[in-house]
């Protein structure tokens, strides 16, 4: 059984990599984090603090597209295909598919996120130039060069030499290369000066982010349980529903819970997605205490965990031949 889950999630994951749509939400989401810093400096004040916002927003919203897109192209294109009756057909229970398909679904857009988390990162140390006098932070901007360059040109060299996926060696380059920047550039400041400084990288923008996971990995499984019986319009409509639904909860029927029934199975029925966005504390503390971050991964496992029993629950008496 392990054996086929890990084929299953494997494939999935080599698979989703490989998809177009895949390279252009990362290629998309990259350019708004370069973006970013000269969005955020025509803000009258808070240009920081609005940098911070558009890159967790641009996080959530491409881990949300994601997850939707490929959650669709591992398990709809294979019944619509028929491919899947091909894998069934074999010693493979209907359970362990739609688990490997998660998990296969959920490391690819891991790996998308703590890329775009890296980029983030990158575009949080550089900031926002608030007057003209201000000098840029060369090392990000060098560094970035260097990424994109280098990695343009191993996975071209690759695909031609020994015909690798271009788009997928692409972005498993470049997260490898960034890792190494954020690591160098944490002990190189602004002034090229070498130190163990203290500040280059914010811990709230890495707390922030891993709440993001958190929240996205519930919509990966949404998406998975959706992809079973609906087609990818249908799909996204429905998670960028159960999204919004979410970022809303408290204000729309949270707190009506305690009085009206209807708000009340709303409440214990939808993710309330706000417990995963912590922009407020930008303003307030700066901080994501670790408590908090225990609690959004055992609210996020809950979640995650009861969908796709009601996933597995509903491919069983799915027709597929």
């Amino acid at each position: 059984m392990f054996s086929a889950l890990y084929s299953i999630a494997k494939n999935t994951f080599v698979e989703t990599l490989r998809q177009p749509v895949y390279a252009v939400i990362i290629v998309s989401a990259l350019l708004l984090f370069i973006l970013a810093p000269s969005i955020s400096m025509y803000t009258l004040d808070e240009d920081v603090k609005l940098l911070r916002e558009l890159g967790l927003s641009t996080l959530f919203l491409a881990g949300l597209f994601i997850a939707v897109f490929s959650a669709t192209g591992a398990v709809t294109e294979e019944i619509e295909s028929k491919t899947i009756t091909t894998v069934l057909s074999k010693p493979v229970a209907r359970p362990v598919f739609i688990i490997g398909k998660f998990l296969g679904v959920a490391a690819a857009v891991a790996l998308a996120h703590y890329l775009g988390t890296l980029a983030y990162l990158l575009a949080a140390r550089f900031g926002v130039l608030e007057r003209a006098s201000d000098e840029p932070d060369m090392p990000v901007i060098i560094a970035a060069v260097v990424i994109l360059l280098l990695s343009l040109l191993i996975s071209a060299y690759l695909n031609y030499n020994y015909d690798w996926n271009l788009s997928a060696t692409a972005i498993v380059i470049t997260t490898i290369l960034a890792s190494f920047a954020v690591v160098l550039l944490s002990f190189v400041n602004k002034e090229w000066q070498v130190g163990p400084f203290a500040g280059q990288f914010n811990p709230f923008d890495i707390s922030a982010s891993l709440l993001l996971l958190f929240g996205i990995l519930i919509l990966v499984a949404l998406a998975v349980l959706l992809s079973t019986r609906m087609n990818v319009i249908l799909t996204l409509t429905c998670c960028v529903a159960v999204f919004l639904l979410g970022l809303i909860s408290d204000w729309l029927y949270g707190q009506f819970a305690a009085r009206f029934l209807w708000a009340k199975m709303a409440a214990n029925l939808l993710p309330n997605m706000q417990v995963f966005w912590v922009s407020d504390a930008i303003y307030e503390t700066g901080k994501v205490p670790v408590a908090y971050l225990w609690k959004g991964l055992c609210y996020s496992a809950s979640y995650t965990t009861a969908i796709l029993a009601l996933a597995v629950a509903f491919f069983q008496r799915r027709q597929v031949g």
